[in-house]
């Protein structure tokens, strides 16, 4: 150990050199991984908080179900009596509105039963379960574009006035705030039409986009699937419903993939490098007695001391470029990243250790005179 840190301390140029390539390499994977998650969180983060295991479609909605998607009630009921489980509807829409004091927001309605499972508890003001059919729970993502509670919500072109009574965790689906309406006002916004006066007596359909089971049901979903004309999925299956979110989650973890088999080919390249240019001095200590255990020792630990430095620094600089971009883009980096990084840059100097157990102590007795 104090040879390993004598030459770290020597060589010093070298290994910030070395450490250097780590610190940007690791930052760049933990960015692209802290938008990765973010990403991935402001389109999903409202179905991920969902306490369901299972989402019921209707068989004719074969992608993009939640907007395409619609059932009845009595597909509901039937559902309830033969899947023998916790069911409840759930409608999902995005719309637009303005508050009473201008401010213009996009929000995805997410029309629930106000005494089910569904309807979320609250962090400020009341819940659904015992308010006005008019009222609306926020997600505190809409806090933060301007919204209060006790302001009223007016959904652009269809009239339909909302009074915010209550806030919730921050959650978005499809990178647009969550609102949380009773079942019966979530239909009004989804099947209304736009321009048509509030009086107006045409029929609302009920109907929802989607039927949730808070447990799995007891007979086989295939069956019930077959005999409903539905489709059922798991909750996180039921994310690649959410729009953007497959296009979204291909393309980053692509582009992780890439630098997680970029990563260790650089810092395995510069140890071999380092490696080569030590060939001397190794084959110096094998000549004085060093056994090759010790050797591998030596080297391994110079390398974890650059790639864990260096893994670091690149997480500090990564979390600093999240508090940068702030709340302009969805950042989250997520810890595991970070000590994967640090895994593979370990795994890439492993390409360095044959070459120092074959370092020959006779090249130092001048054998190759």
């Amino acid at each position: 150990m104090f040879l390993a840190l004598l030459e770290l301390r020597a060589a010093r140029g070298r290994f910030l050199l070395m450490g250097s390539v780590v610190v940007l390499v690791a930052a760049l994977v933990g960015i692209v991984s802290g938008f990765t998650t973010g990403l991935g969180d402001d389109t999903i983060s409202a179905l991920r908080r969902l306490p369901v295991s299972q989402l019921v479609f209707s068989s004719d909605a074969r992608s993009d179900q939640f907007a395409r998607s619609l059932l009845d009630e009595r597909t509901a009921a039937a559902w309830r009596k033969d899947a023998n489980t916790d069911a409840t509807p759930l409608g999902v829409s995005i719309a637009r509105g303005t508050t009473n004091r201008g401010t213009e927001v996009d929000l995805a309605a997410f029309g629930v039963e106000p005494d089910s499972f569904l309807s979320p508890s609250v962090t400020r003001g009341q819940g659904l379960a015992h308010a006005a059919a008019d009222s609306l729970v926020m997600s505190a993502k809409l806090a933060d574009e301007g919204v209060r509670v006790g302001d009223t919500l007016v959904i652009d072109r269809l009239g339909i006035r909302l009074h915010v009574v209550g806030a919730t965790e921050r959650s978005s689906y499809g990178h647009v705030a969550v609102a949380y309406v009773p079942l019966k006002t979530w239909q009004r916004i989804r099947f209304s039409t736009p321009g048509a006066p509030a009086s107006s007596a045409v029929a609302i359909p009920d109907q929802f986009s989607a039927l949730a089971l808070r447990t799995p049901a007891k007979a086989p979903t295939a069956e019930l699937d077959a005999r409903h004309s539905t489709t059922t999925l798991t909750k996180e299956k039921a994310y690649e419903a959410a729009p953007g979110y497959t296009g979204e989650h291909v393309t980053m973890n692509s582009i992780q993939v890439f630098l997680h088999l970029i990563a260790p080919l650089v810092v395995g390249a510069f140890f071999a490098v380092w490696t080569v240019q030590r060939q001397p001095e190794l084959a110096l200590l094998r000549a004085l007695g060093a056994s090759r255990r010790r050797l591998l020792a030596h080297t391994v630990l110079q390398a974890a001391l650059v790639v864990v430095l260096g893994t670091a620094a690149g997480a500090v600089l990564a979390g600093a470029v999240g508090l940068l971009v702030g709340e302009q883009v969805p950042f989250s980096l997520p810890a595991a990243t970070m000590c994967t990084v640090a895994a593979v840059g370990l795994a890439g100097t492993t390409l360095t250790l044959r070459r120092v157990t074959r370092a020959d102590p006779l090249t130092m007795l001048g054998a190759n005179r």
